[in-house]
């Protein structure tokens, strides 16, 4: 609080020292000289006047300024006394004069004093909100690290599911900060730095605040882009306040996280120095990260979604020389998440948590507590006393393919090539061996752009993909547009994106794992791609014109055995094709189990035209 006040006064004087400086060279026609009244009545006498302010207790009177008219008129001042031919003189030599009140003393400061002061004060003010709350002029090096003490997490490794290996990597820190002396009587150390890498969403915060709340140690946190300002050398400047504060704390955890906003790669010469002040900020990192004594029980924690993008300096032996992952969880741990995030809701006796499990691969911690949240939201909004598995069901779409969109209005014709479309993608999924089980058909409009969809379950998590497996997937993209062929004779845009994403198969089968007959096992994609993310760093290829053009063939060759390939599958199972349109058009929803039905009838001949 002291500092706080000692910051305010001093800011004080530097503004009313500013304003004293100011006061007399910001209006230098204002100054004035100060005469006895009998010089004054003589320079009336020799005319040398141009104006005369008579006033309550002065007079005030400007010089002419002659041939150069840009000087600033010169101004006497004098004492006014009770003399009755004052006005008489100044008609007889042509002097122009008028009556006016004195400036009162608070006039006067008022003027010069406070309300420049009052708008310093203002400026000041609006400058230190547009740096941030908390922030002063005098406070911008300051680390913006949030601390927490002790149990002030309120995270503890109960709380983190589904990260089952991360966690037992991460005991060793906890016990190295709880028993120091377990691991310094062999002369061990502990590594500097740990760095969280996984897919976004997965509970790498999560994990770090547990880690501290484990061990009951000061928990620094920040972000990455918290460190860069407008200002040159704030980065820098808070990254060594940072590390003083964690110093004067320890045993303590900074943990940095989205590093990849401060800890990106550097570049031989930034174009134009925009990147400069990151860089510099960055190397402090580095400095810092090497000068700290580790037996002191300081650990530096960080997490990214691009680990790729980070700069080699920041992953050597010495800095962050331990990464863990925390990957996307399997079933199991899908299933542990959905308990923590189900403690709070009341849960109807029909919810399976295991099923769930086994209907959300691919989801990451957060999609499932958006699920289990939306879940419990639909719920209330009906007026349930618990929430059901038809809930969880309807949240489980709402976030894979968005929310329904019951009164768009659709023509007949439309219904039924939506309902074909949708059919061709089911049958083909049941029909080929390593496709994913079919478990919902809709066309009810869902999302911004899908007009339905076939929602298919893996009955396991998978991590490794075979050529046959790919062809497969391949085929269940491209069954909407042939079932179209078939039914119309003629095919519509819905299958764009099928299209899109059954061309991306075909090409990386082809550019990356070698999977093309003609042209070998030899990968050419060369551009440094995310194994946690479908976003890379597109580089010039390394091959000529006619690889290229060999390539495409290839690809095109692919999706053409294909589509031959969906066409037989339909063409063989027209009936079963008119059915399950049919019952689309009739219901809307097709379950799983009304599919196996139709699919286990015995084939009736295939139906012409629709």
């Amino acid at each position: 609080m002291k500092e706080k006040l000692q910051f305010s006064i001093t800011y004080v004087i530097i503004a009313m020292l500013v304003l004293y400086a100011l006061s007399g060279r910001l209006s230098p026609t204002l100054a004035t000289t100060k005469i006895p009244y009998s010089e004054f009545k003589k320079m009336i006498q020799s005319e040398e006047f141009d104006e005369v302010t008579i006033g309550t207790t002065k007079i005030t009177g400007t010089v002419k300024r002659g041939e150069d008219e840009r000087k600033p008129a010169k101004k006497y001042e004098t004492q006014k006394v009770d003399d009755p031919t004052l006005v008489k003189e100044l008609e007889e030599h042509n002097v122009k004069f008028s009556a006016s009140e004195d400036d009162t003393w608070l006039e006067r400061v008022f003027l010069v004093w406070i309300l420049p002061f009052v708008i310093f004060f203002f400026v000041w003010r609006f400058i230190a909100k547009r740096m941030g709350p908390g922030t002063s002029l005098m406070a911008i090096g300051k680390s913006k690290a949030k601390v927490y003490i002790d149990k002030d997490t309120g995270v503890s490794f109960n709380d983190v599911a589904g990260v089952d290996e991360a966690k037992e990597e991460l005991k060793e820190v906890i016990d190295y900060l709880q028993n120091p002396q377990k691991y310094q009587r062999l002369g061990g150390k502990i590594p500097k730095g740990v760095l969280l890498v996984g897919p976004p969403g997965t509970g790498k915060t999560l994990l770090a605040k547990a880690v501290a709340g484990e061990a009951k140690v000061p928990f620094f946190s920040i972000s990455g882009s918290s460190f860069v300002e407008m200002f040159v050398g704030v980065g820098a400047s808070r990254v060594r306040d940072l590390f003083t504060q964690a110093q004067e704390k320890a045993p303590c955890i900074i943990f940095i996280d989205e590093l990849d906003a401060l800890g990106k790669a550097r570049v031989a010469a930034p174009i134009g120095g925009g990147h400069e002040e990151r860089e510099q900020t960055l190397n402090q990192l580095l400095v810092e990260m090497d000068g700290f004594d580790t037996q002191k029980g300081v650990i530096i924690m960080a997490a990214t979604n691009r680990p790729e993008i980070l700069d080699h300096a920041l992953l050597r032996p010495g800095r962050f020389d331990r990464q863990v992952l925390v990957d996307r969880p399997d079933i199991k741990g899908r299933e542990e998440i959905l308990k923590i995030h189900a403690k709070g809701v009341k849960l109807s006796k029909n919810v399976d948590l295991k099923v769930l499990a086994a209907r959300t691969p691919g989801f990451v911690g957060s999609d499932l507590a958006n699920v289990v949240n939306e879940a419990a939201l639909l719920a209330a909004r009906v007026g349930k006393e618990s929430v059901e598995m038809s809930n969880f069901e309807e949240a489980i779409n709402r976030v894979v393919a968005g929310l329904e969109k019951k009164k768009r209005v659709m023509s007949k014709k439309e219904q039924e090539i939506i309902a074909y479309h949708e059919s061709g993608h089911a049958l083909v999924a049941e029909s080929v061996p390593n496709a994913d089980r079919v478990h919902r058909i809709s066309i009810i409009p869902r999302g911004i752009a899908a007009l339905g969809y076939t929602l298919q379950l893996p009955t396991e998590d998978r991590y490794l993909l075979t050529r046959s497996e790919l062809l497969d997937r391949l085929a269940v993209l491209l069954g909407g547009r042939v079932a179209e062929e078939i039914v119309y004779n003629e095919v519509s845009t819905g299958a764009q994106n099928d299209l899109g994403r059954a061309a991306d198969i075909a090409r990386s089968m082809v550019k990356e794992y070698g999977m093309s007959e003609k042209l070998g096992p030899i990968t050419f994609e060369n551009g440094r791609r995310s194994y946690l993310m479908e976003i890379g760093f597109q580089t010039r290829p390394e091959y000529g014109e006619d690889t290229a053009k060999a390539i495409d063939e290839e690809v095109k060759k692919i999706i053409t055995d294909a589509h031959v390939r969906v066409r037989k599958i339909l063409e063989d199972k027209r009936d079963k094709l008119e059915k399950i349109a049919k019952l689309l058009l009739e219901k809307e929803v097709v379950e799983a189990d009304e599919l196996k039905k139709i699919l286990a009838s015995e084939t009736e001949p295939a139906k012409s035209g629709s």
